[in-house]
């Protein structure tokens, strides 16, 4: 099964800005994404449930260092990246 990435006008202008402050990090960003519609699941992203003030919203790792948090939707098939950065900026 694939799924469908679904891209908010708020996460766009969040990914343009952080491209803009890492473009270094461009292709493991996009990467990530293609695994990401591919298969949430791979071990390389490291998929794992949030707890606390963010419950209910998942992240995948873009590198050691850097996060996306998203919301899965499994039944539908939908995966909405809500934002992305290092620990702090994410959590």
């Amino acid at each position: 099964m694939t799924y469908a990435l679904i891209f908010t006008d708020a996460y766009n202008r969040r990914a343009l800005r952080w491209l803009k402050k890492y473009p270094d990090l461009k292709s493991q960003y996009l990467k990530t994404l293609q695994l990401l519609e591919a298969n949430p699941f791979h071990p390389s992203l490291r998929l794992h449930t949030l707890s606390g003030k963010l419950q209910g919203i998942h992240s995948v790792s873009i590198n050691l260092s850097y996060r996306i948090t998203l919301e899965l939707l499994i039944q539908d098939g939908q995966i909405i990246p809500i934002n992305m950065g290092d620990h702090e900026t994410v959590y």
